[in-house]
């Protein structure tokens, strides 16, 4: 040890052991001035090693920003981040352990620091979400919760929408949970994930990563659960028309199956989850039902939420599973054998239920609502029939109006190119 190090008060016992490549490279970036930056997101550690261009300052802005993420340690050391070049000088490199393998890596590059910080969130994100797919169900959803509860409100929207301004408002009364993705387990807990809040600077800049510290928001409370999940329905005023700016916020709950079609989309990886809309339709249950908050100013959101933080009476279930035969004594689908040519079978879906009257079938790559003659279609083609056969089913249920069997036809013909039948063809 130096003499320059006792005079600063180095204790002499504490000696670099590099037995383990990690050591060694971390002792690498620290002695170069950078450091290597670990988070936590949704039980994914990652651990990020900066480009030469990013400067001290930077890293500091970015731990500081992720502050709330903070992960125990480096899962693994990240490989020495890509070059600069003169058109993307800023560059990363992100290593993770996985659930399902040893680990992963991913570089990142950009043309200045706003658009590595915004890219890095977005990265972190997708692939946390994917480490979790089929374990929780997520909400592209901003987050706050009671800090005397922990009763978790999720505020679903599409991005650009308002979640990360409703975030920033609500946090100043509430816990400030996550402005992304609001992850549920099985028992109705909340996984948080505090990340920090993407803010826009103007037409085509990237989004400023801004940590939750900063903007002196709450923390969130040690064990959040869902209590309500609400839709943000934000009014823009139209200035040609003269319309006032303010619009006080109303607040209405939706029907289930307009509350499934709206979360869905919303949702990531829910395809992933057993029973995906069964499983879904139980938490709409749990939490009381899906409202909407139709809104023009985001200060008016803690006052009008305010109701929706207390315990709410769960909903009696108006909906019935329907992806397996609807009555005991129907036969289970075939699906393993060929259709025969010009015969008609509905295709094995993800999922689906019948709610008031109507039924929702999740496909591999969407949900389609059916109704009128669509359920009755549906059931009838749980093994293969022919078109007459068909018409003759549904005729039992809807009866023989002049001109059934065409619209049978026609019916059965749209299902087929939205791939929720398929007819057997030579």
């Amino acid at each position: 040890m130096s003499g320059e190090d006792k005079k600063h008060g180095v204790d002499s016992q504490l000696d670099w052991d590099f037995s383990s490549g990690w050591d060694a490279r971390l002792f690498e970036d620290l002695r170069g001035g950078g450091e290597l930056l670990s988070v936590d997101v949704l039980g994914t550690q990652f651990a990020i090693r900066w480009g030469r261009s990013v400067t001290p300052e930077q890293q500091h802005s970015m731990r500081s920003a992720w502050s709330r993420c903070a992960g125990a340690g480096a899962p693994m050391v990240p490989p020495l981040a890509k070059e600069p070049t003169e058109s993307l000088p800023f560059s990363a490199s992100v290593s993770y352990l996985s659930q399902t393998y040893d680990g992963g890596t991913f570089p990142l590059q950009a043309a200045s620091f706003a658009e590595l910080a915004e890219n890095l969130t977005s990265r972190l994100t997708v692939a946390a979400i994917l480490e979790n797919a089929g374990e929780l169900m997520m909400l592209h959803a901003c987050g706050v919760a009671s800090p005397e509860t922990g009763a978790v409100v999720a505020l679903v929207a599409k991005s650009g929408t308002g979640k990360t301004t409703a975030a920033s408002v609500l946090a100043g009364t509430y816990g400030y949970v996550t402005d992304e993705t609001v992850a549920i387990g099985p028992d109705g807990s909340v996984l948080p994930y505090p990340k920090p809040l993407s803010v826009k600077q103007g037409p085509g800049a990237p989004k400023r990563q801004v940590g939750p510290d900063e903007l002196g928001l709450l923390p969130a409370p040690a064990k959040p659960f869902i209590q309500s999940i609400v839709l943000l329905n934000r009014i823009e005023p139209d200035q040609e028309a003269h319309q006032e700016a303010h619009q006080e916020p109303t607040l209405r709950q939706l029907p289930l199956a307009d509350g499934l079609l709206a979360l869905i989309p919303d949702s990531s990886s829910q395809a992933e989850i057993d029973e995906p809309l069964q499983s879904l339709c139980r938490l709409i249950d749990r939490v009381g039902g899906v409202w909407q908050v139709t809104y023009s100013e985001a200060e008016d959101l803690p006052a009008a939420l305010e109701p929706l933080f207390r315990k709410q009476r769960r909903s009696k279930p108006v909906w019935e599973a329907r992806s397996r035969p609807a009555r005991a004594e129907e036969a289970e689908p075939d699906d393993t054998t060929p259709v025969p040519d010009g015969w008609i079978r509905r295709v094995e879906p993800k999922d689906a239920v019948a709610v008031d009257g109507d039924l929702l079938v999740m496909l591999e790559a969407e949900i389609v609502r059916l109704s009128g003659i669509g359920p009755a279609i549906w059931e009838a083609t749980a093994n293969a029939v022919t078109l007459d056969e068909l018409a003759e089913e549904i005729a039992k249920v809807h009866g023989r109006p002049e001109g059934y069997k065409a619209a049978v036809a026609a019916a059965a013909g749209q299902l087929i190119a939205k791939s929720v039948l398929e007819q057997g063809s030579e």
